[in-house]
């Protein structure tokens, strides 16, 4: 595989960007070799700079739902950028798409556009910690809610992946206010409640980790603390920035049946293009300025071409199957990857639910950032290494979860379970 051009770029990226990289995600530091640079996309496929093309398990790590460059998409995108690309002022269009949100979110009466998921999960603390009156804030270990500060405690996802335990610049005052339990730990959810609940303003939580592979809540750990939150006066926040509009119509909320008070969402939200939201119930959310006295602003919130992206996701994620087909692809994957590594005699665990997948040198189970920690590292980046080179793009961190899109076909399944078979074999002689 040639990667010429590739390398050119990543050591001109290094003399201008920190670690060549606009986001630490996309360095290949735990996995070894040269990050490859994008030139185009189409569907499932993603093509670099040296003009190989790779099926995209990334998927822009997790919007392109439709898969890259839908036509309806792109044309929804030309069509407002003829009209102006922000004005820094209200739109028609962004009504519009609170509307299409609140429709499949019952838990979501009033919504706020804003550009990026860590300005949504940040302004919903806020919003938490100003009606609660309260300090603390309770996540759980290996879930990732964005850089702000006090939310890179135990953060997974790329933090985990550099080794960092959390990041200098980042007041102890700050993470001293942040609560951290095991993900899927009801008894240490309530202990940390019992001893600190009378200043714990909210308890946020992906409710499908993605930040630390893809890890499924165990049975009654969502209703769990529903009941929690209920019980000691907390808000509840569920960060569906990964897992809203993808995992189900109207998220992993609907899919199990648990009513937060606020709730996050990015990724598809703005169809690619940087866009997210935070929203909830009606009585909090009119404590946001200027509405209510928590002030949060954003000069870029609900910029035009990222609403007409976003609303023409949305609507083309209306369509009947949609899901169904999503779970399918999933399913097909997770299944054939552990079916493959089964009769290898490979220590490997799946996880799929709507468009998201996740895999563990592990044998399994894995319900908490400890467990994925142990999972087998060499064997993933032989792994990693292997399938890149037959052309299949993963996450280049045993920490992160992987996408399907509508525009994965049967046989980009085919072609990856096959590139995964000599893949395993490789990391087998990593072990």
């Amino acid at each position: 595989m040639k990667l010429t051009r590739s390398r050119r770029e990543f050591r001109r990226a290094q003399r201008s960007i920190p670690g060549g990289v606009n986001s630490p995600v996309r360095a290949f530091g735990s996995v070894g070799g040269t990050p490859r640079f994008i030139a185009s996309a189409k569907g499932a496929r993603i093509r670099d700079v040296d003009g190989n093309e790779y099926i995209d398990y990334v998927g822009s790590w997790g919007p392109m739902i439709l898969g890259h460059a839908h036509p309806k998409v792109l044309k929804a995108v030309r069509d407002a950028m003829k009209l102006g690309t922000s004005f820094g002022a209200p739109t028609a269009r962004e009504s519009e798409l609170a509307e299409t949100v609140r429709k499949v979110l019952p838990s979501i009466e009033k919504i706020r556009l804003v550009s990026s998921g860590t300005e949504a999960t940040m302004s919903a603390l806020r919003l938490a910690r100003g009606v609660t009156g309260r300090p603390r804030i309770l996540k759980f270990d290996g879930c990732y809610h964005g850089h702000s500060d006090g939310l890179l405690v135990g953060a997974g996802s790329g933090v985990a992946t550099l080794g960092i335990p959390g990041s200098p610049g980042v007041p102890k005052a700050m993470t001293d206010l942040t609560i951290v339990a095991p993900y899927n730990d009801l008894a240490a959810t309530r202990a940390a409640f019992e001893r600190w609940g009378e200043q714990i303003a909210a308890v946020i939580v992906e409710p499908v980790a993605g930040n630390m592979g893809c890890v499924l809540p165990v049975p009654g750990f969502l209703a769990g603390l529903r009941a929690l939150c209920d019980e000691f006066g907390a808000i509840l926040v569920f960060d569906e920035v990964m897992t809203g509009f993808r995992v189900a119509r109207g998220g992993a909320q609907r899919l199990y049946g648990v009513r937060p008070d606020l709730t996050t969402l990015g990724k598809v939200v703005g169809g690619g293009l940087p866009a997210a939201a935070y929203g909830g119930r009606r009585d909090l959310m009119s404590r946001i300025a200027p509405e209510g006295d928590v002030y949060q602003a954003g000069t870029l919130s609900g910029n035009p071409l990222a609403v007409a992206a976003g609303l023409t996701t949305l609507r083309l994620l209306e369509a009947r199957g949609v899901y169904e087909t999503l779970s399918k692809t999933s399913g097909a994957l997770a299944t054939g990857l552990a079916s493959l590594a089964r009769e290898q005699g490979v220590p490997f665990t799946t996880a799929n639910v709507g468009g998201m997948f996740g895999f563990f040198f592990h044998p399994g189970p894995v319900h908490s950032f400890a467990q994925a920690q142990q999972s087998d590292a060499a064997s993933f980046r032989a792994f990693f290494a292997s399938m890149l080179e037959s052309g299949v793009y993963l996450a280049p961190s045993p920490y992160e979860a992987a996408f399907v899109s509508l525009a994965h076909r049967p046989r980009d399944i085919d072609q990856t379970l096959e590139a995964a078979r000599k893949a395993f074999a490789r990391s087998i002689r990593a072990r």
